[in-house]
């Protein structure tokens, strides 16, 4: 029961943007599985699910992977919490940080090794990623959002 329910969430969050337990139950029993908050929660963590950013601004569940299903690292809650704000433009992500920890910062996205990521480059507060085209920049975006928040 337990792995079907697992399935079933992984399911759900890939096709809703669900930002709360209560809105998974919810979709949980509308297909067939009653379950408690506290179940829920357990199954959370050993999915490894975390929020991300969804692509209307707000949060949303999803699996911390890199995209091919592989885990990703998790960053420091110092490097996550020094990140002030982030935004793209063409191929070119710009993130601001508090000063003296982009470096920190472009050092652990780099050392993730992201597919279409060509490099970084940092300063002291703000560094650029270069992606290597357009239509990769926003998606990339989220994706390191979702590397980010799993602190």
């Amino acid at each position: 029961m337990k792995e079907l329910r697992q399935k079933m969430i992984l399911e759900l969050i890939a096709k809703y943007n669900i930002d709360t337990q209560e809105e998974l139950m919810r979709h949980l029993a509308a297909n067939g599985f009653r379950v408690t908050q506290a179940t829920v929660s357990r199954d959370i963590t050993d999915l490894k699910i975390v929020k991300g950013a969804s692509s209307t601004g707000g949060y949303r569940y999803v699996r911390a992977t890199d995209g091919s299903g592989k885990e990703l690292p998790k960053f420091n809650s110092a490097l996550y919490e020094s990140i002030v704000r982030m935004d793209h433009s063409g191929n070119n992500i710009v993130i601001k940080t508090f000063p003296g920890m982009a470096q920190a910062v472009a050092a652990c996205i780099d050392s993730v090794n992201l597919a279409d990521l060509l490099g970084c480059v940092a300063g002291d507060d703000t560094m650029i990623l270069v992606i290597r085209d357009d239509a990769d920049a926003e998606a990339m975006c989220e994706r390191i959002w979702v590397l980010i928040r799993s602190v």
